[in-house]
């Protein structure tokens, strides 16, 4: 399985995997114009990851800001993960915010209410 490896733009972030290790990381602001174009792939690699192989799958967020559409395809990816450890399968989150930033940790602590897989919300002190 090729490993993801999307530029940040102004308006899209950062987005990195390693099939190898179960890890997908994002980072940046999220607002671009073609979210679908953005994020397709990453559910994409998402799901095939959850199909094809048995490791964990840990997603790292340093996410800043979100628009609509980005929430919605990152609740898309929280869904296949809450489904993958209904599943008893290891999946978990670990989002890092600034501490200048507290809408980020709001913004996190609101997607960690609908997950019952582990999410850590961390400031980047920590």
């Amino acid at each position: 399985m090729n490993d993801l490896s999307i530029a940040a733009t102004q308006s899209s972030p950062a987005v990195n995997s390693n099939w190898q290790h179960g890890l997908l990381s994002m980072c940046g602001d999220s607002y671009p114009e073609n979210s679908f174009e953005l994020f397709d792939p990453v559910i994409n690699w998402v799901e095939r990851y959850l199909d094809e192989s048995d490791a964990p799958l840990r997603l790292e967020l340093h996410l800043l800001y979100l628009n609509t559409s980005s929430i919605k395809a990152v609740m898309d990816i929280f869904d296949l993960m809450e489904e993958a450890h209904r599943r008893s399968r290891p999946v978990s989150v670990c989002w890092y915010y600034d501490e200048d930033n507290p809408r980020a940790a709001e913004l996190a602590a609101e997607f960690k209410e609908d997950c019952s897989f582990p999410f850590d919300i961390l400031s980047k002190t920590s």
